[in-house]
């Protein structure tokens, strides 16, 4: 699609956003309701493409992608009533008598640009709360997951006119189109380099924006945490989608004595969660494609690799791979790994660690395993970080209750549930002020008054 045909787009969207349509709370639930409808009818189609891009299992991709979308349509259709609604506050005195309220409103035309890692669930969560804010939407899948994005198309055609929803396929040609148009808000996930150039093109337009960006998040494992459970749930946060999650534990930072007996723990929740031949089970995901299989291969150091480290270049898998001695020089600590690739570092105490995080970029995620409550305090308290879990990971982005987003280097603003619906809502600050009362006080000549004004407020 070329750039004429692409504003054309844009200039429907913003007309029928301008027709008002879009501000009636019925249209948005039944928009809602088609959209939830869809995706139930195609949920089988859905775990397919995504198992073709990602080799992810229907259970996989449903627990993490279909079921969080249907989720947070099902929150939305609930809640949306009460988010949409003028909420009144306080009016002072000076401003009797009136009324002073809060009134959501949609943008307007907003852009959702979307990765590939989670293609189904980071495209459309996103524009459930978009739509049940009011505004139009024009969806940018990545091109890397070409069949799921091939779904997306099919379902919004389905469901939406393009004045209203509409998918815009293709790759790097089609984002630079997109980001040289005007929109009235920008919410892009992926990477840093991207974000940065996102954001660079929006501010041109002054356009506010939402990235969703990554990260080194760090997993930290203290002295007194409770090590197998620890390394069951390190594993499955780690592993999930073979690593390419962007709030996945990046890295283990633990207590050095507690390291060995930790290492071992992995060990065996791989070969319980995985198999002996991970690279043969058919329910774990492959690497997207060449160009970050060969990447994540470039990081791995066969002198340092404890466990696993086979990989598959035919089917782009990599077997979930421990590397023990690195240090935050090593390769594989100057990037996001963005794969299965677990490097283990250790700290002589728990202020170490925390200072070496704050010295770092800030990451999307912060994960700390602690039996202490005084120390998973600390670290939660002083560490910088988006969001992240006491004694768990990955799972503090699966609620409606709570915002997910990062901050810094790991991105800006939030979404899910309430915050979802606010990131696509300018709230209007209003007074109502009533015409059978004006008091003189503000108008000039100011002399008399000046006294008498101090007074007011001061009193």
């Amino acid at each position: 699609m070329n750039e004429t045909e692409i504003k054309q787009i844009v200039n429907l969207q913003r007309d029928f956003f301008y027709s008002g349509a879009t501000l009636d709370i019925n249209f948005r639930r039944n928009a809602l309701k088609k959209l939830k409808t869809c995706i139930i009818k195609y949920k089988n189609e859905i775990s397919a493409a995504i198992r073709n891009d990602l080799g992810k299992s229907d259970f996989e991709s449903y627990m993490c992608e279909t079921g969080l979308v249907l989720s947070e349509i099902s929150y939305m259709l609930k809640h949306i009533q009460s988010f949409a609604k003028e909420k009144r506050v306080h009016t002072p005195l000076a401003q009797f008598h009136s009324r002073s309220y809060k009134k959501p409103s949609p943008y307007g035309v907003v852009l959702i640009m979307s990765p590939w890692n989670y293609p189904f669930l980071l495209t459309l969560e996103p524009l459930v709360d978009a739509i049940a804010a009011g505004n139009t939407s024009i969806l940018k899948p990545s091109a890397y997951s070409p069949y799921t994005g091939q779904m997306i198309q099919k379902i919004i055609t389905e469901c939406f006119e393009n004045n209203y929803v509409t998918v815009i396929a293709g790759g790097r040609a089609e984002n630079t189109c997109l980001l040289n148009q005007h929109f009235d808000y920008i919410f892009f996930t992926g990477s840093q380099s991207v974000g940065k150039e996102v954001m660079k093109q929006a501010a041109a337009g002054l356009t506010p924006v939402t990235l969703e960006l990554g990260g080194k998040s760090p997993c930290i494992v203290e002295k007194s945490a409770n090590i197998k459970l620890t390394a069951k749930r390190i594993v499955f946060g780690k592993f999930l989608n073979c690593g390419q999650t962007c709030v996945a534990p990046d890295y283990i930072y633990c207590d050095e004595l507690i390291k060995e007996a930790l290492l071992s723990e992995i060990e065996k929740q791989i070969q319980l969660q995985f198999g002996t031949f991970p690279l043969k089970n058919k329910d774990y995901g492959k690497i997207i494609n060449d160009k970050h299989f060969n990447r994540i291969c470039g990081l791995m150091d066969d002198k340092k690799i404890v466990y696993g480290g086979k990989t598959d270049k035919a089917t782009l898998k990599i077997e979930p791979t421990v590397m023990d001695h690195i240090t935050f020089e090593d390769a594989l600590m100057k990037e996001e790994i963005f794969g299965p690739l677990l490097p283990v570092l250790t700290y002589h105490s728990i202020d170490e660690a925390i200072h070496k995080i704050n010295s770092m970029s800030h990451p999307l995620a912060l994960y700390i395993f602690t039996s202490s409550k005084i120390i998973a305090r600390k670290v939660t308290s002083r560490c910088g970080f988006g969001g992240g879990c006491i004694n768990d990971t990955i799972i503090h982005l699966a609620t409606s209750e709570m915002g997910f987003g990062g901050f810094g280097e790991s991105g800006m603003g939030s979404y899910h549930g309430k915050d979802g619906f606010n990131t696509f809502s300018h709230i209007k600050s209003i007074v109502d002020k009533k015409n059978w009362l004006d008091l003189p006080m503000r108008y000039q000549p100011y002399k008399k008054r000046y006294k008498k004004l101090i007074h007011f407020f001061l009193r």
